[in-house]
């Protein structure tokens, strides 16, 4: 079993609020959960209003199919968020 975590941190530029920043996070977890049946969870600075940061976990059998979702999930997020991406890390873990 592999499991697989992408870290995502975002600034969101403009935004002077807690309800617009959930509301983009929730926009991106619901649209990483459809398209990629993975698990997406804020993660860090849940008071900041200005950065976001996101958990994507996924499970799979064979480290190419976690790297390969995870890929694409990253690249589905750089073309569709509004926010800047500012960093992101891969991690594997194998059991």
């Amino acid at each position: 079993m592999i499991i697989g975590v992408l870290s995502l941190e975002f600034r969101l530029h403009g935004n002077r609020s807690l309800k617009g920043k959930r509301k983009i996070s929730l926009s991106l977890k619901q649209k990483l959960r459809n398209k990629f049946n993975v698990s997406v969870s804020e993660i860090e600075a849940q008071d900041s209003h200005e950065r976001l940061v996101l958990a994507v976990v996924t499970v799979a059998g064979e480290t190419r199919k976690v790297e390969s979702r995870l890929s694409k999930a990253l690249s589905m997020i750089e073309a569709i968020s509004p926010a800047e991406l500012v960093h992101c890390k891969t991690e594997f873990f194998s059991s």
